[in-house]
Parts: structure tokens; C-alpha cells; sequence
């Protein structure tokens, strides 16, 4: 049991060294697209509920 768990281990440790990890810059400009996007997404459906809101106020009475 012990001598799988070790060599679970060092199969993992080998794939890890195989991974092409992003740079620092890569990293940070890929973090400002995903905000960017998540905050553009709010805004159009923040924007989908209040016409929805409106408009079922003025169906509704």
C-alpha cells in the first residue's frame, strides 16, 4: 500500500513537471479579461431585469 501511494507520488510529481505554467504577465492579463467580461455580463443582465421588472409592473398594474 505504502509503495502505491509513493509511486502515485512521483507519477504525479513527473506530470507536473510536464505542465507549460503561464508567466506572471499571461496570468494577469487573462485576469483583467475575465473581470472585464464578468462586470460587462452584470451590466446586460442587470439591464435584461430591470426591462423585465418594467415591463411585468406594466403588464401587471
Amino acid at each position: 500500500m505504502i509503495a502505491k501511494t509513493r509511486e502515485f507520488f512521483d507519477d504525479v510529481k513527473l506530470e507536473l513537471e510536464k505542465v507549460t505554467w503561464p508567466t506572471r504577465k499571461e496570468t494577469v492579463g487573462t485576469t483583467w479579461v475575465v473581470v472585464f467580461i464578468v462586470v460587462l455580463i452584470s451590466f446586460y443582465l442587470g439591464a435584461c431585469d430591470l426591462v423585465l421588472a418594467r415591463l411585468l409592473r406594466f403588464i401587471l398594474g
